[in-house]
């Protein structure tokens, strides 16, 4: 009976290049296949460490026949390594399905962990993060005000990710919703023009509309009493 290749899910940097682990590298070098989110983005830091492997397109559209394509694979023999654009795959980033096709079919699935927009927030936060709820990205549209009315009520901090295309709509809703509470804002962390930014709902949302020219990159957003 042949023995199952292994599925490695890697955390790639979400920014800073030097922020990958060496785990991860030795991954990445000893993997059949590599699957990732976006080709393009994978093989810039596949360059830039001078991996050369075969990339697999997988994404949160990649179909079910694509999938199970890549369970056979992984049913064979190969192993093959999972990464997102940026951070841990699985937190608001696509590769939860194929884990769970994984797990189904009995392929080892094997973490490689490093770097997280949420550990990293919640490492400068400078509050009580003992507990606390992450609420990924918030919905574009529909259930849009719901999911910051919930935010508004926790107890405990929230955190999420946000887009500069609707930070400044989510800064408002806040405003609306939970005025008497405060924020803790971190901008394109580990990158050149990192910042974090804390104080009130409304000092956060008069810093950015003093400096529109900094609404850029992704943000991840801590909201506490």
């Amino acid at each position: 009976m042949q023995t199952s290749g292994i599925l490695y899910i890697v955390a790639t940097p979400i920014g800073n290049l030097s922020d990958i682990t060496l785990r991860a590298l030795e991954t990445l070098k000893k993997a059949d296949a590599i699957l990732c989110e976006d080709t393009r983005v994978t093989s810039k830091l596949l360059a830039h460490y001078d991996i050369k492997k075969p990339l697999i397109s997988c994404h949160e559209h990649t179909d079910e026949r694509k999938l199970s394509q890549i369970i056979e694979r992984l049913q064979k023999g190969e192993s093959l390594a999972f990464v997102s654009d940026a951070g841990t795959p699985g937190l608001s980033d696509p590769g939860n399905r194929l884990v769970e096709l994984a797990i189904a079919a009995e392929v080892p699935v094997i973490p490689i962990p490093g770097a997280s927009a949420l550990g990293a927030i919640v490492s400068v936060a400078g509050i009580n993060m003992q507990e606390f709820v992450f609420r990924g990205f918030p919905p574009h549209k529909k259930g849009r005000e719901t999911f910051f009315k919930a935010v508004a009520a926790s107890e405990v901090p929230v955190v999420y990710y946000e887009s500069p295309h609707r930070v400044m709509k989510n800064l408002e809703l806040l405003l609306k919703f939970a005025p008497e509470k405060k924020i803790v804002i971190g901008r394109e962390l580990t990158k050149m023009f990192e910042e974090v930014v804390r104080g009130s709902i409304q000092e956060g949302l008069q810093y950015f509309t003093e400096h529109p020219e900094k609404v850029k990159g992704e943000f991840v957003i801590i909201i506490y009493a």
